[in-house]
């Protein structure tokens, strides 16, 4: 389990945000009520033989009331089928995983008028 940081309107420390898309995420998710945590679970996805962990997957967001974690990611499309991948293996869990990629996080930025999370997005 990665470090928790668990947020409730108003009553959360600030994590130390991987990316700023992150943190402006968070904020839209506070400005609404959405309770979240940052990073709560690492889910092993891939043992070796020796019981060492060879691959594994943190998403970035956990929102507790809606039992679904939230993975942002900003890096170019054709780089995501690695994430892609571990979130479709964590889903046949049946857990509940989305992800945000750089074009999602655009709409949601020019749909709301968000242009903090707009300009926290690399050109």
């Amino acid at each position: 389990m990665s470090g928790e940081t668990q947020s409730s309107p108003g009553t959360h420390r600030v994590p130390d945000f991987a990316h700023p898309v992150e943190r402006e995420f968070a904020r839209v998710l506070d400005a609404h009520g959405i309770a979240w945590l940052y990073e709560p679970h690492t889910f092993v996805l891939e043992r070796d033989a020796h019981g060492r962990v060879r691959a594994a997957f943190t998403p970035d967001f956990y929102l507790p009331e809606l039992d679904v974690y939230v993975e942002c990611t900003v890096m170019r499309q054709d780089l995501t089928n690695r994430k892609r991948r571990k979130a479709v293996t964590v889903r046949k869990r049946g857990i509940s995983v989305e992800i945000l990629y750089r074009r999602d996080i655009d709409r949601l930025a020019r749909r709301w008028n968000l242009p903090a999370l707009l300009s926290a997005v690399p050109p």
